[in-house]
Parts: C-alpha cells; structure tokens; sequence
C-alpha cells in the first residue's frame, strides 16, 4: 500500500507504565523521599507526544488490571488516544519504575510485570497495514511474550510498506543477557530502521565507551544502516547526512531544566511527525530537538496547550 493510502501515522508498541518520579531534584533514589506518578514508557510517551501534536497514532501494550491500569485506560480515554491495542491483563499487575528527578541521564528502578505480556492477536495484520511507521524499543523487545510478538509485527509491517524505527534504550537492569539482547537487537535492525541511540545506550550495550564516529561506524558496518541519529543531550544531535557525513544539530537553549524524564521521547516525537509528512531530514530532526527542549521545562507530560509551544 502506497503512502498516501496509509491512514495511521504511526504504531508504537511496547512498554507502557507507571513512572514514579523523585520529586528532589539531582538526588539519588537512595534520598529521594518523596515521588509523583505520571504515565510512562518510551513507546507510550511518544504515541501521547504524537497524539497531542494531532497525529493519528496507536499504541500496542499490555497494563494490569488494577488501579494503575484503570489509571492508564482514564489517561487514554482523556487524550482521546485509541485503546484498540491496550490489553489489560488479569494475572499481572501494571508495571512501575522509581525514576530520579534529575538535569542529566535519571536513575531509575524496574518493576515489570504486565508491560512485556504483548501478543500477537494485539498487532492484527489490518492495523499493520495502515501504518507509515512502526516504532518500538529496546526495553520492549527484552522480554517474551512481547519481543517475539513485535518481531513478528516488524516483519509485516515492512512488507505492508511501513517504515521501521526503534529506540535503542539498552540497560542491563532491564536485559541483563548482552548475547540475547545483541542477537535480537541485530534480528530487529536487519529490517533498516530509523535509530535512535544515545552514547550511553550504546556504551552500556558494548561494554566500553567509543568516540562519535566508532559509533556511526559500527552500525553502518555491521547493519549497513545509515538513519542513525545519536542523542547528545544538552549538546544536541549527531547524524549522516546524504554524502554520509557525521553532522552536529544543537540543543535548543534551555534557561532552566526542570525534568530530563521523557526528553528523548519528546525528540523522537518530533522526528517523528517531520518524517511521516515527508520532511527533510534536517528539518525532522529541528521539530525533534524543539520538543525535547520544551519537555525539558515541564515535569511529566507535555504541557496541555503544546500547541502554543509548538510553531510549525
């Protein structure tokens, strides 16, 4: 199916929680004695980011059937995001993460139990066929059921003509088998996905710390890709342009950072909406460093009237 035919923009599917977020700011959790509970999970942030920026998205995941689930379904149902593809299951509560309010990279403590228990009965070849883009991440395809059933989903999404992408957001506190996780990283990345890494998702996944350009190089060698982005934080974004050049984006600047929690999602959404209406790359990756920087002022979600924010 062509493009222009697809009537969703973009799938995410994948983790789907409850952040609960240290509200003193640059402590560790081991001080942290007070926390606030936001929806969280990388691929439910960005269907949110997308859905708020009048995207037509569709998340794909699994809560519990409990408060917090009940929770999660009120939060859909008030973003009049779809909840087609939302499971709850009975034998597993919500997952919950603790999250370190902080400037910088947070600390953070997984409690998994319903995010991983994602089926293939939830990613229907109809909903596959209609998407320009489906994304997911590194945390979802740690864990089966979920990492089978998105693989699954991957491979026909890509014959059905979407764009794949995935974030590559590595932690051994989540996949503690580097081997397993290579194998399916590398499973994942033989279908040509948009990338978004950051260095430390790649140092934790090596094993070691590697310049910029060893970065690009290993995953344009080993998975010949080329639509690598490398997140930098307050310094912004790398990429390779059409002649295969690594080149910098800066950060916009921020006078005061409020909540790092949520801000490479908020990039990401960003592309992500530049990429589904045919942008330029340069011009995706602006709309993507706009947003992180707006993120950045607000703790949580994105703020309500986004659109006041957000000039296109």
């Amino acid at each position: 199916m062509d493009w222009t035919e697809k009537t969703i923009d973009v799938i995410t599917t994948g983790e789907i929680l409850i952040d609960m977020i240290g509200q003193q700011m640059n402590h560790p959790l081991a001080e942290t004695q007070n926390f606030q509970r936001f929806l969280g999970g990388s691929p439910a942030n960005v269907a949110f980011n997308l859905q708020a920026l009048k995207h037509n998205v569709r998340f794909i995941g699994s809560v519990g059937q409990d408060g917090f689930g009940e929770f999660v379904w009120k939060c859909f149902q008030n973003k009049n995001l779809s909840t087609e593809g939302l499971s709850q299951c009975k034998d597993a509560p919500t997952s919950i993460i603790l999250v370190s309010k902080t400037s910088g990279t947070p600390d953070f403590i997984p409690y998994r139990c319903a995010d991983f228990r994602i089926h293939d009965k939830q990613l229907n070849k109809v909903t596959l066929q209609q998407a320009k883009v489906f994304h997911t991440t590194c945390f979802a395809l740690s864990k089966n059921p979920a990492q089978q059933s998105i693989l699954n989903a991957a491979k026909l999404a890509k014959d059905f003509g979407a764009e794949l992408s995935i974030d590559l957001n590595y932690s051994p506190k989540i996949w503690p088998d580097k081997a397993e996780a290579n194998a399916v990283i590398a499973e994942y990345l033989q279908f040509d996905p948009l990338l978004k890494i950051s260095k430390d998702d790649v140092e934790r996944l090596l094993g070691k710390a590697l310049s910029h350009e060893v970065i690009f190089n290993y995953f344009q060698n080993k998975f010949n890709l080329n639509r690598i982005y490398l997140t930098l934080g307050s310094q912004g974004v790398k990429y390779l342009d059409e002649n295969k050049n690594i080149i910098h984006l800066p950060a916009q600047p921020i006078a005061k950072v409020k909540d790092a929690t949520g801000a490479g999602d908020a990039f990401w959404s960003g592309f992500l909406y530049g990429f589904t209406k045919g942008l330029a790359q340069d011009k995706c990756l602006k709309m993507g460093l706009k947003l992180a920087a707006i993120k950045l002022q607000h703790v949580g979600s994105l703020p309500l009237n986004i659109q006041d924010y957000w000039d296109l």
